[in-house]
């Protein structure tokens, strides 16, 4: 059993999580120059920045959901593997 991660998973991920601060941050700057005070500002741009980051930046967020698919498929597999072999069933057990 080896808990090797798809190696894009961390970089994807971690692209992804900077891509939705960066955006919070630009909708809070933008309404900060306007005004607004910056602790307002800052919950707007969560609150406007979540379903935005959802829409702009698709292709990443498709990316890292196909990462941890399989990730957990083969957290799945090795899981039931474990379990087969546990009950001693033969179908578990290396030749």
């Amino acid at each position: 059993m080896s808990d090797e991660k798809p190696p894009q998973l961390a970089r994807d991920l971690t692209l992804y999580l900077l891509a939705r601060f960066v955006l919070v941050g630009v909708i809070a700057w933008a309404l900060s120059l306007t005004g607004v005070p910056l602790l307002v500002a800052l919950l707007i741009g969560l609150v406007v920045g979540l379903p935005l980051g959802l829409l702009l930046f698709r292709p990443l967020n498709a990316r890292v959901t196909a990462g941890l698919a399989k990730r957990n498929e083969k957290r799945a597999r090795a899981r039931a593997e474990l379990r087969a072999q546990l009950r001693g069933d033969a179908a578990g057990q290396p030749e």
